[in-house]
């Protein structure tokens, strides 16, 4: 009997029988298993392999911008974490070797004077000893107001409603806010008179002010200085547009208020969201003076005048005898008389006042835009970052698809590509998103 078994490379996979009441029972079927991809011969260049190539890059395109709003949540809060332990390790070194702010002086209360005796009448009254000179008491430490460098920390700042205890640091630049809440150098240190203003970021890098519009009027907000700790009250929330340079600006500098700014809403930049508060005098540390660097240097409220009345009159040159037989001795020139330095009182302060207003507006307005007022594409600088480590990653990529098609296992290049390209994606995205604007 002739053999009627199929070839299983000759049938087509997954074809019928052609005759399937063939009486012969020894007649058995075998699937061909699939090719592989590696084996599979290379498909014409038609539309189909123009719109199978085309969803290919959609596809990747999707997932990266899936992986840059990941690390926008997620990367940049990493970041900042790491940035504020550092920060905190300096702040508290900085405060364990700063002097505390001496208590003020108790004066004691002066020691009555002896009456006089009236029974001794004709005697001399015994000569009074000389006091003895009083030692000079030794200088209270004071503790200096602070220079500090940007991106340097200033203070800590608490705001238990919200749960929050974040490091500030100096400045407002967008590096300075990646670190954490960032304090307007144009403006006061938190606890001196004046408005101290702060920003910080609601939606990335830690969004420390994300919960901010939930401060009602009566809130603490603890601030921690190296001069000490200074408690404020919240006043009010107000909202504002970016314009709106004046609400950091200190309007009166009798008063120590803080102001904290931040972007609003939440995911926008359209506008600002503004907490004001005043300081507790009575659950604060005494407010500090401000020190000069040099101790002897007096601080002046306004310009020194001259005294003319009580200026010492200059002692007249002694004329000199003459001396008989010699040579007359020339006559001493006459000293110059004082010249009237008093400071002329009609000066208009009113345009002093201006102008050192127009130069803080002015201050305040760079500052604010540092912080949440740059466009898109504003650092230029990062297109040679984003240009070299996307070229990272399409390498890497090359390589893991070459890996795997060596060992034809599509999981080894996976495997050992994966770590490689989630490193480079997170430069890759940080250099990114130095193209979007601060606030977002």
């Amino acid at each position: 009997m002739a053999d009627t078994s199929i070839d299983p490379a000759i049938e087509t996979e997954g074809a019928p029988p052609s005759d399937t009441t063939s009486p012969e029972p020894h007649v058995r079927w075998i699937t061909r298993r699939r090719l592989a991809k590696w084996d599979r011969p290379r498909g014409p260049h038609d539309w189909r392999w123009f719109v199978g190539t085309t969803g290919r890059i959609l596809i990747a395109t999707g997932l990266l911008m899936f992986g840059f709003v990941a690390y926008q949540l997620w990367g940049t809060g990493l970041e900042t974490a790491r940035a504020q332990r550092a920060l905190t390790t300096e702040f508290d070194a900085l405060l364990e070797v700063t002097p505390e702010p001496a208590p003020p002086p108790v004066t004691a209360p002066p020691e009555p004077e002896p009456e006089p005796d009236d029974g001794i009448d004709d005697a001399e009254p015994a000569p009074e000893p000389e006091p003895e000179p009083e030692p000079e008491p030794e200088p209270e430490p004071q503790v200096p107001e602070p220079v500090v460098l940007r991106g340097a920390p200033v203070a800590r700042i608490e705001m238990p409603t919200i749960g929050v205890e974040e490091i500030v640091v100096s400045g407002v630049a967008p590096n300075d806010l990646q670190k954490g809440p960032g304090h307007f150098p144009s403006t006061p240190l938190p606890g001196q008179l004046g408005n101290s203003s702060i920003a910080g970021h609601r939606t990335t890098y830690g969004q420390p002010f994300r919960d901010v519009d939930r401060l009602e009027p009566g809130d603490e907000i603890i601030m921690t200085t190296v001069q000490g700790t200074f408690v404020y009250r919240v006043t009010g929330t107000q909202i504002v547009s970016p314009q709106d340079s004046h609400v950091v600006t200190t309007t009166d500098p009798d008063v120590a208020e803080l102001t904290l700014v931040s972007c609003h809403p939440v995911l926008s930049a359209a506008q600002r969201i503004i907490i004001s508060a005043d300081l507790d005098l009575d659950q604060s540390t005494p407010l500090p003076a401000t020190v000069t660097s040099d101790p002897d240097d007096e601080v002046l409220d306004e310009l020194p005048t001259e005294d003319l009345d009580a200026a010492p009159e200059p002692e007249p040159a002694p004329e000199a005898e003459p001396v008989p037989d010699a040579a007359p001795t020339p006559e001493p020139e006459p000293s110059p008389e004082p010249v009237d330095e008093t400071v002329d009182e009609t000066v208009d302060e009113t345009g002093d006042d201006e102008t050192v207003d127009e130069v803080t507006v002015a201050d305040v307005d760079d500052e604010l835009d540092d912080a949440f007022g740059r466009g898109w594409f504003h650092d230029q600088d990062a297109f040679g970052q984003i240009g070299l480590w996307g070229a990272a990653l399409a390498l890497i990529s090359i390589l893991a698809y070459g890996l795997s098609r060596v060992t034809r296992r599509d999981l080894v290049g996976f495997t050992l590509g994966v770590a490689p390209f989630a490193v480079a994606a997170f430069f890759f995205f940080q250099n990114v998103n130095r193209l979007l604007p601060p606030g977002l």
